[in-house]
């Protein structure tokens, strides 16, 4: 028989998102991208793939003539930044698209983004007090 505290262990290490894969065609230009707005990590396993750690969390981009946008059905990457403007900033800077600029919304506020592949995400913070 199995302990609460088992339970609770399973629980928070199983079934859980533990890796996300997005596509590009330039994997160069990912990097770079995402070195130079968020301070991403990447390991190269060949021309063909590209993994990221964030800090925190870690995925991979794939070589693919895609690309991941909520228009067209795909999951929203939704990223957390203390100081969103600033980020805003910095994903411009480093070459990104402003999809959607800082927006509020019940909890917190956002913007939306393209990477230089046209992957979209988001980044969200707190309401400001």
């Amino acid at each position: 028989m199995m302990s609460s505290f088992s339970k609770v262990v399973l629980m928070s290490e199983n079934v859980r998102i533990n890796y996300v894969e997005l596509p590009a065609a330039d994997l160069e230009a990912i990097e770079s991208f995402y070195k130079n707005a968020f301070g991403w990590s990447f390991t190269s396993y060949g021309p063909e793939y590209l993994a990221f750690n964030d800090g925190q969390n870690n995925g991979g981009f794939y070589r693919a003539n895609r690309s991941s946008s909520t228009e067209n059905g795909a999951a929203l990457i939704v990223l957390y930044a203390t100081d969103l403007e600033a980020c805003e900033q910095s994903v411009f800077d480093a070459g990104g698209r402003i999809i959607k600029p800082i927006f509020s919304f019940p909890g917190g506020r956002r913007f939306h983004f393209a990477d230089p592949n046209g992957n979209e995400l988001a980044v969200w913070s707190e309401p400001v007090q």
